[in-house]
């Protein structure tokens, strides 16, 4: 499918776009035939609905139902089936950009981030990456969030921005860790040095199933083009976009993101046979008393891998 040769394209490009000394080592086993499908539901007052169960919601793709294998509200996992993945937590990338337009916020966005890890979940991970032109991982993906926190202090400022090349370098990196993920971006500033388009990324990031949420002091009046291209991105993805020009707007916005990771849910199934080897799209039923009027956000779909045959149990 053309997001695989998205990926395969950026892995050939990745020497010149990597700092050279990013420790690539850790690999991962992913389960490809699985869906992994992170939603959110609020009430009509826009309040998270907590305390769902499987037997509370419904999942269908192209009008056919699954069957769930897994499912989890925040850390807690349900293992419906005996080779259902068991382990809690997310993995959360940070994509912090450190162009030359973040010199004077970068004091204050540090302390949000830092801030943001140390309050994650003991069971999620966290993983620092920052840009400019260029994709450097000051710290591998980790449950050890000290060690995290630490790789803000190995960042180094550069020239242009190249955000949606980090970030579809940032998916590849996800897409290889196991269980359930969500890319949070801090930017300032317009892209002005990738080869991708923001519609390129979201293709990747809804196929992999991966949420990305955007905080940006830029609003529409700076840049309309990208302003408009990062609210695509975030909905698209079931991620949330956020304009925070103040300081004090950023670390709320840290709290959000953190509030919704924490009060999200996963349901994790094998596709049912569906003869549709296009893009499926993806329908999330809320069963629970009062659900009809809840609101759910979730990506609309996903294209399949090739690879991908149903699931027998």
């Amino acid at each position: 499918m053309q997001y695989r040769f998205l990926l395969l394209a950026l892995a050939l490009l990745a020497a010149p776009l990597v700092n050279s000394q990013v420790d690539s080592r850790a690999r991962y086993k992913v389960d490809v035939n699985m869906v992994v499908l992170n939603f959110s539901v609020t009430d009509k007052s826009g309040k998270p609905v907590t305390g769902l169960k499987p037997s509370d919601i419904r999942v269908h793709e192209d009008g056919i139902p699954q069957k769930l294998a897994a499912f989890a509200e925040g850390s807690t996992v349900f293992r419906l089936l005996d080779d259902a993945p068991g382990s809690p937590g997310t993995g959360v990338f940070v994509l912090f950009d450190t162009s030359n337009r973040m010199y004077t916020s970068y004091p204050y966005v540090r302390d949000a981030i830092a801030e943001f890890i140390r309050r994650l979940a003991p069971v999620d991970s966290a993983a620092i990456y920052t840009f400019s032109r260029n994709l450097h991982r000051a710290a591998t993906l980790t449950r050890d969030h000290v060690r995290a926190g630490a790789g803000l202090d190995n960042i180094s400022a550069g020239d242009d921005s190249a955000l949606f090349n980090a970030l579809l370098l940032t998916l590849r990196d996800a897409a290889e860790a196991p269980g359930r993920k969500a890319i949070v971006v801090f930017s300032n500033s317009s892209d002005t040095a990738s080869m991708l388009s923001p519609y390129d990324v979201a293709r990747v990031a809804i196929n992999e199933g991966i949420p990305i949420y955007v905080i940006s002091t830029r609003d529409a009046v700076q840049d309309p083009v990208m302003f408009s291209a990062l609210q695509y991105l975030t909905a698209s993805t079931g991620g949330k976009f956020y304009w925070a020009p103040k300081w004090q707007k950023q670390a709320s916005a840290f709290q959000s993101i953190r509030e919704d990771i924490g009060n999200s849910y996963t349901a994790y199934y094998y596709p049912a046979p569906n003869p549709n080897p296009g893009f499926r799209n993806i329908k999330i039923e809320v069963l629970a008393p009062g659900g009809g009027a809840w609101h759910v956000l979730a990506r609309p779909g996903y294209e399949p891998r090739k690879d991908v045959s149903s699931h027998t149990n």
